[in-house]
């Protein structure tokens, strides 16, 4: 039986890789940048502390990503914070593969267009080695999320790691891969 490929993945191996090759010239296949992970870190500030909010934000972000969320916890100590070496501060998840595009392809066709006043994505927050970060103020654009059961609106962040050289050929495969940008003034 052969694996059903996510839509957002044939698109790119039909329409995006073509279009990259033309545009940079790229000999080798292997060059053309591509999705490589895409990471959703959750940092909880107040609601470290309670338990019940804490579990369920976990929870929520293994709901989202369609993947085990792994506990993060504090590397040092902050007394400002009161913060303690090993304590619980947060989640992440990694995806790679077709549960990264069957992510990306929620998070591009439903999610954002579920942001209140949404005016695009910026088009400064690129690392310079082509990786693409932003955060989501809260949860409950993404389908998955039940209004009811929300213990507290947290947001999170996502960062999209590709295999690009520069921030324009980044930019460019996001571009084509359907990631709307605001415009630049």
């Amino acid at each position: 039986m052969e694996k059903e490929i996510n839509r957002r993945h044939k698109y790119y191996n039909e329409v995006v890789k073509k279009s990259l090759q033309e545009k940079y010239g790229y000999k080798n296949v292997m060059e053309i940048p591509k999705l490589d992970k895409i990471v959703l870190s959750l940092r909880l500030g107040k609601e470290k502390d309670n338990a019940k909010a804490f579990n369920a934000a976990i929870d929520e972000l293994t709901l989202i990503a369609g993947q085990k969320a792994v506990v993060t916890t504090a590397k040092k100590s902050v007394a400002n914070f009161k913060l303690r070496q090993g304590q619980k501060i947060g989640a992440k998840v990694t995806l790679r593969g077709e549960k990264m595009y069957e992510f990306f392809d929620r998070l591009i066709s439903v999610a954002l267009p579920r942001v209140r006043d949404f005016q695009g994505l910026s088009i400064t927050a690129f690392d310079g080695r082509g990786n693409y970060s932003f955060g989501v103020k809260e949860q409950m654009i993404f389908p998955e999320i039940v209004y009811d059961k929300i213990v507290s609106v947290h947001g999170f962040d996502i960062m999209i790691v590709t295999t690009a050289k520069t921030n324009e050929e980044a930019f460019e495969l996001l571009k084509l891969m359907g990631v709307p940008f605001r415009k630049s003034k």
